[in-house]
């Protein structure tokens, strides 16, 4: 079975073609700059990278492009669209009209247009990923695997929020999280790595990036997670300002002459340690400028480990004890000074990390970083949230 795994944004397209006879890329790539001047596709296959110059006015040209490249003659990888026989596709948010990975038709399309405003940077684009592959694909089964739906398992009194419960009900304003095929896929990896039943394991999942959450994941399924309503809430992240008190927003809003809209634009895309240190929302230049002495930087570094480290000693809490914590995603993978930070003075709960071996060199195997005697197995897992799709998709057919 080949499954097209497809995670479509505002202006690009990224995708995978997945053999899931042995769970091998046939092929992967991304289209950039959809409706805008200067579309290109980047497809890489058969240990080649292809850079194809067109423009793509909508996703229906970008999705018509991949396909394209797919039977190429060169570049491609299949004879023939028979040869696919679904598509899965990645939605960030699934409020509560769907709780598991769910096929696409009509009705199930509805829905999601009623749901676009859970997640309005993320939702409306999958949607027209989805439309454009019906238009190019007719009759292909495709399935919608969703960032939440992993998070759906979180008891009552972990996922709502302490506002009037008629409103909760009228409005499902609730947490829902996000990162959720992330966090799947690293704590079952971590359970297979060290030869557990996930249901006997209590893990702590750091998934950081440019948009970073942490889950308590109890006996492989998820009990809580740091992201809420939407994906701004939680640690402090690249341009994202984490959690905040609602009337600080309102308070900014007023002395910036901002209106609620402008606001969330602000919190959303000029917060985070971008805000802080003024210098970027990449972690690598952050380090760099810490290092030459830019104090600001140091502060944007030690904000975004002190607020993780809080979140894993509450998750202790909410397990009941701990067995494994998980780094993944860019920062997680690559940055040995933030996982080292993460975890400083927690010896006493029995975490314990090693320097010479958290200084590793990052070559996309799991590495185990905890130090000799440590209570907690600390890992570094590279996440594949595409497989997890894939996974879904073949699953439900």
């Amino acid at each position: 079975m080949k499954i097209l795994v497809i995670n479509a944004g505002s202006s690009s397209l990224k995708y995978q073609l997945i053999d899931m006879e042995h769970e091998e890329v046939l092929a992967k790539g991304g289209c950039e700059r959809i409706g805008i001047a200067g579309g290109k596709l980047i497809h890489k296959a058969h240990g080649k990278t292809f850079e194809i110059l067109h423009e793509m006015p909508t996703h229906t040209d970008a999705i018509s492009l991949v396909l394209k490249e797919l039977v190429d003659e060169e570049a491609g990888v299949i004879h023939s669209m028979d040869e696919i026989d679904a598509v899965g596709h990645r939605v960030v948010a699934s409020g509560e009209a769907f709780k598991k990975t769910t096929l696409v038709d009509d009705e199930v399309m509805v829905l999601m247009d009623e749901i676009a405003e859970l997640a309005p940077l993320h939702n409306p684009a999958a949607i027209l990923g989805v439309n454009a592959c019906r238009a190019v694909m007719p009759g292909k089964k495709m399935a919608l695997v969703f960032d939440t739906s992993f998070h759906a398992t979180m008891p009552d009194y972990a996922h709502l929020y302490a506002i009037d419960y008629e409103d909760y009900k009228k409005y499902k304003v609730r947490r829902y999280g996000a990162h959720g095929t992330s966090h799947k896929y690293v704590s079952g990896e971590a359970a297979r790595y060290l030869g557990r039943n996930p249901e006997d394991l209590k893990i702590i999942t750091c998934h950081l990036g440019n948009g970073s959450s942490i889950s308590a994941v109890k006996g492989g399924k998820c009990i809580d997670t740091s992201m809420g309503f939407t994906p701004l809430a939680g640690v402090p992240m690249g341009t994202r300002s984490g959690d905040i008190d609602v009337a600080a927003i309102d308070f900014l809003c007023r002395k910036k002459g901002m209106t609620m809209e402008e606001g969330l634009t602000y919190l959303n895309k000029k917060c985070g340690v971008l805000g802080v240190s003024g210098v970027s929302s990449d972690f690598r230049d952050l380090a760099a400028a810490k290092e030459a002495g830019n104090d600001r930087a140091r502060l944007a570094l030690d904000m975004f480990a002190y607020s993780c480290k809080k979140y894993v000693g509450a998750y202790m809490a909410a397990l009941g004890g701990l067995d494994v914590i998980v780094f993944t995603a860019g920062i997680g993978e690559n940055t040995p000074d933030v996982r080292a930070a993460v975890v400083e003075g927690l010896e006493a709960f029995g975490i314990a990390i090693d320097k010479e071996k958290n200084n590793y060199k990052n070559d996309g195997a799991i590495h185990d970083v905890s130090a000799e005697g440590s209570k907690v197995r600390i890992l570094v897992i590279p996440t594949n949230e595409e497989l997890v799709i894939a996974r879904e998709t073949a699953a439900l057919l």
